[in-house]
């Protein structure tokens, strides 16, 4: 039985898109496609449009603490608030000053408006809320409502009857 040399290299699609159909791709992009992206994106509020910063929301006690990254944000540029048992963390990073895009050799830090909302359980005190901001970490520190600690229950195991 003769076997097929195969090149690894070699293309398995011989044939290319012709100018019609990359005029047909183009077409549908700039017909279809951004057309619809820019209907989704104009919907979208203007307060989550930006970047997310990344969160770590843990308990402590009887304390739900939430840390931030904000590295590179003012104080002043963060605006924290509650409402409907939601916490609302929002603001702005600006770039540097004086640097300009085509000095940029590599550019990924996101700039610009920033939003997080995070949902709060509902037996948090949102009367009861602290806030720090240090060394680009915003901490807020939330309590749990007077009587809504949890209760440790006790549970009887029973063997199984054979």
């Amino acid at each position: 039985m003769a076997q097929d040399n195969w090149n690894v290299n070699q293309n398995p699609w011989p044939i290319r898109p012709t100018r019609e159909m990359e005029e047909m791709r183009r077409r549908f992009e700039e017909d279809i496609v951004r057309p619809a992206m820019h209907a989704v994106w104009a919907r979208i509020p203007e307060e989550i449009k930006g970047w997310s910063p990344a969160v770590d929301v843990f308990e402590r006690g009887d304390n739900l603490e939430i840390r931030v990254d904000l590295a590179g944000v003012k104080q002043e540029d963060v605006d924290v608030s509650v409402s409907n048992d939601t916490l609302h963390i929002k603001g702005e990073r600006k770039p540097e000053a004086g640097v300009k895009d085509q000095e940029y050799s590599r550019n990924e830090i996101s700039y610009g408006n920033f939003y997080r909302s995070i949902p709060l359980p509902a037996n948090i005190d949102i009367k009861n809320i602290a806030a720090t901001y240090e060394d680009g970490i915003l901490s807020i520190k939330l309590q749990r409502a007077a009587g809504a600690k949890a209760k440790k229950v006790n549970v009887e195991f029973k063997k199984p009857k054979e």
